[in-house]
């Protein structure tokens, strides 16, 4: 039997507002370069487990491991952690006063100290390889939604993180643009990236997926691989989500 080590594990992972319970008791193991997929209803704690993964939001209980290392304990260096994990979210959040190189070279230059001139050269690599190299110098009111998404993503990538984060990234786009960033986040996985993604788009969780996550109320019902999931749901809770989603016809 072969034992896979996780590169990022989620242990007994508590958060509450307030009287609210959005998460409750969530223990996860994401694997060096797997693409794991969370699903679940709106309200579910697919947004809020995000941002506890990345330490937007302090953790009333439980522990959050990357490559070893406990980075939700106290005193944590958060700007060093955030530093390997590369979050995308819904709202692309470039600054609209930044060309698209200037955005994507914030971070590296920034927080990482990479000279200019090098990290130019690797975010004009970066888009040239994706498909944007015409949009470099352009700022980002220029671009239609799926191009800024990707500029979002390639941004999140320059650091070379060692897990990406992709919180309901195609929710605010048309089919069109969708299919434009679902293909980047195929090369990403086609190139080994560490991904958690959180999506509503069941045939793309079907197509990249590792492994699936169905969250509910805050909890982890099921877990596994997506044909199990997909075709074999054991818990009522998964199969009325299930069923939801293809009286919708989203599944």
């Amino acid at each position: 039997m072969v034992v896979v080590n996780a590169l990022f594990e989620l242990k007994g992972l508590r958060k509450s507002f307030g009287d609210n319970l959005v998460l409750d008791d969530v223990s996860i193991d994401f694997p060096a370069q797997s693409a794991t997929v969370i699903i679940g209803a709106s309200g579910s704690g697919k947004s809020t487990l995000m941002r506890c993964m990345n330490l937007l939001e302090e953790l009333n209980d439980g522990q959050i491991n990357l490559d070893g290392t406990d980075i939700s304990a106290y005193g944590t260096d958060i700007d060093s952690v955030r530093g390997q994990i590369g979050s995308v979210f819904q709202a692309f959040n470039l600054f609209p006063h930044l060309t698209v190189v200037e955005n994507i070279t914030l971070a590296p230059r920034l927080v990482h100290g990479m000279k200019k001139e090098v990290a130019d050269k690797s975010a004009r690599d970066l888009l040239k390889r994706f498909g944007l190299a015409d949009k470099a110098d352009e700022f980002p009111n220029l671009l239609s939604g799926g191009q800024q998404q990707r500029v979002a993503i390639i941004r999140a990538i320059a650091t070379n993180p060692k897990l990406l984060l992709l919180d309901e990234v195609t929710s605010a786009l048309d089919p069109v643009l969708i299919a434009e960033v679902l293909t980047l986040i195929s090369e990403l996985k086609r190139e080994g990236m560490t991904m958690v993604i959180a999506t509503h788009e069941m045939g793309f969780a079907k197509k990249i997926a590792d492994s699936v996550v169905f969250l509910h109320k805050g909890r982890v019902h099921e877990s596994g691989r997506p044909e199990s999931i997909f075709e074999s749901p054991k818990t009522q809770e998964l199969k009325d989500f299930l069923g939801a989603l293809h009286q919708a016809g989203r599944l």
